[in-house]
């Protein structure tokens, strides 16, 4: 069962507008009309008679064959030789919704298109083969050259299917309106929806589909690497990892009309309209009653990159030490969630929603490397003693620019990448005097906005053009773990026992050092508020500010919490022998 919005949600443009619409019902509990614009309001109802949750039935049978065999074609090289298939199957739960069957939507390319919202994928085969070897390069296992290729299947993410079985207008309906008065406050969960319900398609509800051709996901990766013994006892190994999507996924809003027209000025993104009128609020829309048709497909052009240098040696007093390093990098069109509509809505684009290009994943490693020392002796007569250290530093995530609100009218909030200025004559503030504070003039905000840039390492080299989707790399994290061990053994019965007492220092850099080991976050990833468009077709919107009387002015600030402190703890194990 998935029932969001079911206690009706009300977004609002500010705090003092949502006080205002809580007082004036206080005021007059029958009013139907709202004092201010709802920036959002949405509600979801179940919409089978005498079923008050909605129940989303899945049935799916998962079948996987693999057969392997490894061979010899040398004595120093050996080959490892695989293929799987899988397939899922799912049975016939979807709900039927001749209405919305009948609709014309559009694809991503502006084609008509029909769906059937009963209509899960089919049962196609996903053929999986692999090929793997290992040489020892000149037989005395001193240069080890490894690597291998195929394709791989993912374990089928079945939410995404469910999506569709609970978000089809007969399920459930579904009401949403955006910049809207006629839905003001109201903490009845149940003021806005019908008060009967005939399993009937709803007055209007959103659709979750999928592809007729849909194929759950698969990369082709392929690695290569080497392992080699050098000077000093060293131990090296160079590795590099390559995959490629081969299903991998997409998103489009199928109900989503062509655009209206374009921004004019350096910021020229496509324009979107409201094409239902008679609807309250502002509705993009190509069928009305519909307040969105996602559908779920298949792209190929997502990739993803590793490459990994370490260097490691054991020593004879009991000393091992190993340091590394890697580097990743991932692109892809979505980072799919759970929700069909959020996945969507929340993948920030410049342009085209239903085509938003190929951006940097949300899972991108960036830099990483580590240093690590073990050292154990036995100091006294009932155990051992060890010392362990591990130091890491790496990026700590990434993120997108984007504008606070909807600048280009498609109905999705907060997923429109901004464009970033070549200079002051480019920018287009209006001015603001946000609730209790103070006039924030035009002139202002461009000063401000100008050094937001000036001190923002990514966003100084974007001048002019469009920031990038996941583009924006946290600072780097460094932390550093010590851990203390000492055995305690005795002889019993014949058996050795051992009692292992063992200290942990997590963060030990802040143990030393109050600003060490503490992480970052971005103040801010909307610093622009969209207010559409000006008289001349320009885009406009507002500086961020931080409170109401100061403007947006740093990238990142450090955060609070249990992983940017030191933290100790002592445990107890009994080891058997």
């Amino acid at each position: 069962m998935f029932f969001p919005g079911s206690q009706s949600a009300y977004v609002y443009n500010s705090l003092a507008d949502f006080y205002t619409d809580a007082n004036d019902f206080l005021t007059n509990p029958n009013r139907t009309a709202s004092p201010v614009s709802l920036r959002r309001f949405q509600v979801r109802w179940s919409n089978i008679p005498g079923q008050p949750k909605p129940i989303q039935p899945l049935e799916v049978m998962y079948g996987g064959l693999y057969a392997q065999d490894e061979f010899r074609a040398a004595d120093n090289l050996r080959f490892t030789a695989g293929l799987r298939v899988d397939v899922p199957v799912f049975g016939k739960t979807g709900f039927t919704n001749p209405q919305a069957n009948s609709y014309t939507f559009r694809d991503e390319n502006g084609r008509d298109v029909r769906y059937n919202t009963e209509k899960l994928p089919d049962a196609n085969l996903l053929w999986s083969p692999r090929l793997g070897f290992n040489w020892d390069v000149t037989n005395d296992q001193k240069t080890q050259i490894r690597g291998g290729t195929g394709v791989f299947t993912g374990r089928p993410a079945y939410v995404w299917i469910s999506n569709q079985i609970g978000n089809n207008g007969v399920l459930t309906g579904f009401e949403q309106q955006d910049n809207t008065r006629s839905r003001p406050f109201n903490p009845n969960p149940d003021a806005y929806k019908p008060a009967n319900v005939t399993g009937q398609p709803a007055a209007q509800y959103e659709l979750a589909l999928t592809d007729p051709g849909f194929k759950f996901p698969q990369i082709w990766r392929s690695n290569i690497a080497i392992d080699r013994r050098i000077w000093w006892g060293l131990n090296a190994t160079a590795e590099f990892l390559y995959s490629r999507d081969v299903n991998g996924v997409y998103y489009i809003d199928a109900n989503l009309p062509g655009p209206t027209g374009s921004f004019t000025g350096p910021d020229n993104r496509p324009r979107y309209g409201d094409t239902c009128p008679a609807v309250a609020g502002t509705q993009v829309r190509l069928n009305c009653n519909v307040t969105s048709a996602v559908v779920l497909k298949n792209q190929n052009v997502g990739t993803a990159w590793n490459a990994a240098f370490a260097l490691e040696r054991g020593f004879r007093n009991g000393l091992f030490a190993k340091a590394a390093y890697s580097y990743g990098m991932a692109r892809n069109t979505v980072d799919a969630g759970s929700i069909a509509f959020g996945s969507w809505n929340g993948n920030p684009h410049a342009g085209n929603p239903n085509d938003p290009g190929v951006g940097i994943s949300g899972a991108a490693a960036g830099h990483r490397f580590f240093l690590t020392a073990t050292y154990e002796k036995q100091y006294f007569d009932f155990g051992k003693t060890g010392v362990s250290f591990y130091f890491e530093g790496r990026n700590a995530g990434n993120t997108s620019y984007a504008f606070n609100g909807d600048l280009n009218g498609d109905g999705g909030f907060n997923n429109d990448l901004i464009y970033v200025p070549k200079d002051r004559s480019e920018m287009n503030f209006e001015a603001y005097t946000p609730t209790g504070g103070r006039l924030f003039t035009v002139q202002e905000q461009q000063d401000a906005f100008e050094a937001f840039i000036n001190q923002d390492k990514y966003l100084s080299s974007r001048r002019g053009q469009y920031a990038e989707r996941g583009a924006v790399f946290l600072p780097m994290v460094y932390n550093a773990d010590v851990s203390i061990t000492q055995d305690i053994f005795a002889r019993l019965g014949g058996q050795k026992n051992t009692l292992q007492l063992r200290l942990d220092i997590l963060n030990f850099g802040n143990l030393i050092n109050d600003n060490w080991g503490q992480s970052f976050r971005a103040i801010n990833n909307r610093p622009l508020v969209a207010r559409g468009a000006d008289a001349q077709g320009r885009a406009l919107y507002r500086m961020a500010n931080l409170n109401p009387t100061t403007l947006l002015t740093n990238s990142f600030e450090r955060t609070v919490g249990p992983s940017d402190v030191w933290r100790m703890q002592l445990g107890l194990r009994y080891l058997f022998n």
